[in-house]
Order: structure tokens, then C-alpha cells, then sequence
């Protein structure tokens, strides 16, 4: 009796989306936005950034139902499916070129040292104790790291050409890139 309700109760969620039955694709937009703003505010994000985002991955999941890429088992699963995209979707802006240089350009518009706050020391060897520090870091990564921050960050390599040479997908590389990146961060900070 449970199975025969939880697979008609699946067949109307597909059903219900796949022919655009606005009472609920209406439900499910307004039940997980507020999560998905609520992540975004959490990680460096505005409410335009969340609205922005949450569109592209409402899209996304509806297009993916449609096109039977996901059947959702019921609308739990649509729930978390939506949330993942965004999420992820959130993390490529976050990691993408444009949104650090808007981010910087931004914050260095706000920022301004008054001689007093400058306490008499020179920015240069702030920047070159940064820089030291960071090399350091580099060289107690690993070697897998190394070779791939370094591929990626001083031979200007894609991430494409990259996950060929490492016999890798791109996401799994993108993904590698990413935790090395995060251990060099809690090397420095350690340090």
C-alpha cells in the first residue's frame, strides 16, 4: 500500500512539472527560496546575487524533469536537487574571475589608510611578507598540489589541458584545484 502511494505520489511531482502546473511549480519556487537566499547572504552573496542564482537553478531543475535527466522520487527530492544546483552555481561565482575582481574593485572603493592608521609601515613589505609566507606554504604542499597550482597559476595552463595531462575529468580536477587551494589557505593561516 506504501509503495503504491509513494510511486503515484512520485508520478504527480513529475507529472505536475512536466506540464507546468503553475500551483505547483509556484510551491516549490516559494518553499526553497528562502534557503537558498539564506545560503547565499551566509557566503559573501546579496539578495540580488541570491535571486540571480536561484532562478538559473529553478530553471535548471525544471528543464532536467522535463527532459527526464532527474526524476525526482518525490518533492523532498526536488527540494534538494534544487538546493545542490544553486548551491554549486553559487560556488562557480564565488570562484570565478569576474566576481573576485567586482568583489576587490568594490572593497577597495571603501577602503581608504589614513597616515595615523599607517603606524610608519611600508605596504611593500607587507605585500612581500604576504608573498613570503604563501611561497612557504607552497612548499609544504604535496607534490600532486604543487604540480597542479603550479600548472594552473604559473604555466597559465586550462583546466582542460590540465585534467588530460593528470588523465582526469575536468570537474574532478576543478575539484582537486579547489582542495589544493584550500590547504595552501590553512598552511598560511597556521603559519
Amino acid at each position: 500500500m506504501r509503495e503504491a502511494y509513494e510511486t503515484n505520489n512520485k508520478l504527480q511531482v513529475v507529472n505536475a512539472i512536466k506540464d507546468n502546473d503553475s500551483k505547483i511549480l509556484r510551491t516549490i519556487y516559494a518553499n526553497n527560496y528562502p534557503k537558498i537566499e539564506a545560503l547565499v547572504l551566509k557566503n559573501n552573496g546579496t539578495k540580488d546575487h541570491a535571486k540571480d542564482i536561484y532562478q538559473e537553478a529553478f530553471l535548471a531543475v525544471w528543464q532536467n524533469v522535463k527532459q527526464d535527466k532527474f526524476i525526482p522520487v518525490s518533492e523532498s527530492s526536488v527540494n534538494g536537487y534544487l538546493y545542490t544546483i544553486a548551491k554549486n552555481k553559487w560556488m562557480d561565482v564565488l570562484r570565478s574571475q569576474g566576481y573576485k575582481k567586482t568583489i576587490v574593485a568594490s572593497q577597495l572603493q571603501h577602503f581608504e589608510i589614513k597616515d595615523e592608521e599607517n603606524n610608519g609601515i611600508d605596504d611593500d613589505i607587507l605585500k612581500d611578507k604576504r608573498l613570503e609566507d604563501v611561497m612557504l606554504a607552497f612548499k609544504n604542499l604535496g607534490e600532486a598540489c604543487k604540480s597542479l597550482l603550479r600548472k594552473f597559476y604559473f604555466e597559465k595552463k586550462s583546466m582542460n589541458l590540465i585534467a588530460e595531462e593528470l588523465s582526469l575529468d575536468s570537474a574532478s580536477t576543478r575539484n582537486k584545484k579547489y582542495r589544493c587551494m584550500q590547504k595552501l589557505r590553512q598552511i598560511v593561516l597556521k603559519n
